[in-house]
């Protein structure tokens, strides 16, 4: 329940010229596809206590994962990039002598002074945090519903609508799908005998609502943009500072300074979109070497802080092509990473009581990875073919819509390629090695 969430609703009209119908719809179907993963790996916590990248041992073996890590640590610092920017925006826009890179450091300081005391302080924040934003959200959607500035733009047709949809719906998927990668970090603390549908269950409601609520109001909010009325306060507002001066021009006229103090509650949402990220990034630096066990995680934490604001700062005036990279980033590397543990638990291991939780940190135990790095580079292959970007358009992609861009299939590819490699290749290991 976060003002990030509700920045990818923008992007639908903004970069991808959807209708508010269609966009919804990507919005809704994509988020459900995205989020079963996350829920997915949450019961695996609970049931071994092991971090969501030492359990990834299992498929990826002993410095496989290492590979796996980095991609994580690298998500995870651009997931702290782009959501601080958008903060950052919306503090500008409360307060215009304030400038982008101020808003960034202010916003990131809260975030380490809350990660650097421990998972009890992160879980405590995130459990109140969201009921002030959701209560502004409501605010926000009240006083835009009262303004009539709402527009329904139509649905587009053909192949340049195929195209629009599938590209709109990987930024979502890549956005939904973000928290793979470290889903089970906090639900390690779950009793072992709790029930994985509660814990499944509990986690996609904590998802789904959040997400379609936020990013339908973004996809709303946005279409007012549209308006031919001569004096456009939504667009002015939104091309003077990205979302802050979007939901400012929802807020200030008629709410005044009351208004700017919701876009201040907005922003300091950020904080716990953040937490997550800056608080695994350290778990994550775990598994890359026997060293770096021994570095104290608050350590880690600060480092992170540190690289995530020098990205921030140079990124705040180029924000949306930095958010719909980003988020095709995310879930190209995930859609392959999900692929590859899919088919070794489905496959291979099929039920939790093949897993041996007590061998996480013995090499000669694990799988060797062999299989698992392979179809990971297949996944990239596949990644390639059908991604759609400004500087590339894989040949797939170019057939999934409208020249010169296409249609984004990039995750869906890296998925299937990743998919079916382990699940042959990994028969070939499991013979030669034993394990």
């Amino acid at each position: 329940m976060v003002v990030s969430s509700f920045a990818i609703g923008l992007l639908a009209q903004r970069l991808f010229f959807l209708g508010f119908t269609d966009a919804c719809l990507v919005c809704f179907f994509f988020n459900l596809i995205g989020i079963i993963p996350v829920c997915y790996f949450s019961t695996f916590g609970a049931k071994f206590g092991l971090r969501q990248m030492v359990l990834s041992r299992f498929w990826f073996g002993w410095y496989g994962v290492k590979l796996i890590a980095i991609f994580n640590i690298l998500a995870c610092i651009g997931w702290s990039s782009v959501n601080v920017i958008v903060g950052a925006e919306l503090i500008h826009a409360v307060n215009n002598d304030v400038p982008g890179f101020a808003g960034i450091i202010i916003i990131a300081i809260l975030t380490l002074f809350i990660t650097i005391f421990g998972y009890k302080i992160v879980h405590a924040y995130e459990f109140w945090s969201w009921i002030p934003t959701f209560i502004i959200f409501l605010i926000t959607l009240g006083v835009f519903a009262h303004s009539g500035a709402f527009v329904n733009i139509p649905m587009g047709v053909g192949t340049s609508e195929l195209g629009s949809v599938l590209s709109f719906g990987s930024v979502i998927y890549g956005f939904a799908t973000g928290w793979t990668s470290y889903a089970a970090d906090y639900t390690v603390y779950q009793p072992s005998t709790q029930s994985r549908w509660k814990i499944f269950m509990a986690v996609w409601i904590g998802l789904i609502i959040p997400l379609l609520f936020t990013e339908m109001l973004g996809i709303a909010i946005m279409t007012a943009t549209t308006l031919n009325d001569g004096n456009n306060r939504y667009m002015d507002g939104y091309l003077a500072s990205g979302t802050g001066g979007l939901l400012g021009a929802v807020l200030f006229p008629p709410l005044g300074g009351f208004g700017k103090f919701c876009l201040i509650i907005l922003a300091l949402s950020i904080v716990a979109n953040n937490c997550p990220n800056i608080y695994s990034v350290a778990l994550t630096m775990q598994v890359l070497s026997r060293w770096t066990v021994r570095v104290p995680r608050f350590l880690w934490t600060a480092i992170a802080t540190g690289v995530y604001i020098a990205i921030a700062i140079p990124g705040y005036s180029h924000f949306e092509t930095v958010l719909e990279n980003f988020m095709n980033f995310i879930g190209y590397w995930l859609a392959i990473y999900e692929g590859i543990a899919f088919a070794d638990h489905f496959f291979y291991k099929r039920s939790m009581t093949n897993y041996h939780p007590e061998l996480y940190d013995q090499p000669s135990k694990l799988p060797p990875g062999i299989a698992a790095i392979f179809a990971f580079c297949c996944g990239i292959g596949g990644m390639v073919c059908g991604m759609s970007q400004v500087w590339y358009v894989g040949p797939i992609a170019l057939h999934a819509g409208m020249a010169p861009f296409g249609g984004d299939v990039g995750f869906e590819l890296g998925f299937a390629f990743s998919f079916t490699t382990y699940a042959i290749t990994r028969r070939f290991e499991l013979s030669y090695f034993g394990r």
